[in-house]
């Protein structure tokens, strides 16, 4: 391989690092805007598979998570998504990635007694993997593991899961 060509394949995988972190922000911003399936199903392979654990579910093929997605209101409201501290590792043919990221967020859910809206923090890790459909990232799997989720009004906690 001559040194223009290592060079070039150096200069893709830095170019896939960048459209990933791109497709995380978008998941982000699509979150924010009430779960948003017309923001966030592009976001998705066919195949994904979205995974909340005990909590939050687990959902796959695409059709499972756009209806998560909708009925998503049920259980959150309005949210506020960091997304910190990404990290993608894309396969040495450039057609796989995996990617996990720090989310701190700030939610309104519903309390469980009231049923009124209560500021929470969320603060989890989530751990991905991506394909490439022809120049577009999209996720094939999503993990999100919740670390924290607090009550606002009552201070940082650990409530286990």
């Amino acid at each position: 391989m001559a040194k223009n060509d290592s060079l070039l394949i150096r200069i893709q995988r830095l170019e896939a690092i960048e459209a990933i972190k791109v497709v995380i922000a978008a998941y982000g911003r699509g979150a924010d805007a009430g779960n948003d399936v017309d923001m966030m199903m592009p976001l998705f392979a066919q195949n994904v598979v979205w995974d909340g654990g005990e909590r939050f579910g687990r959902y796959e093929g695409s059709a499972a998570v756009r209806d998560f997605l909708l009925g998503s209101h049920t259980f959150i409201g309005w949210t506020m998504h960091y997304m910190i501290s990404p990290v993608v590792e894309v396969s040495q043919d450039a057609q796989t990635a995996i990617a996990s990221w720090y989310l701190w967020e700030l939610a309104e859910m519903p309390n469980p007694d009231s049923g009124q809206p209560e500021a929470n923090w969320i603060g989890a890790v989530y751990e991905t993997q991506l394909q490439k459909e022809g120049d577009r990232w999209k996720f094939s799997l999503l993990t999100f593991n919740v670390r924290l989720l607090s009550r606002y009004s009552e201070g940082w906690s650990r409530i286990p899961l």
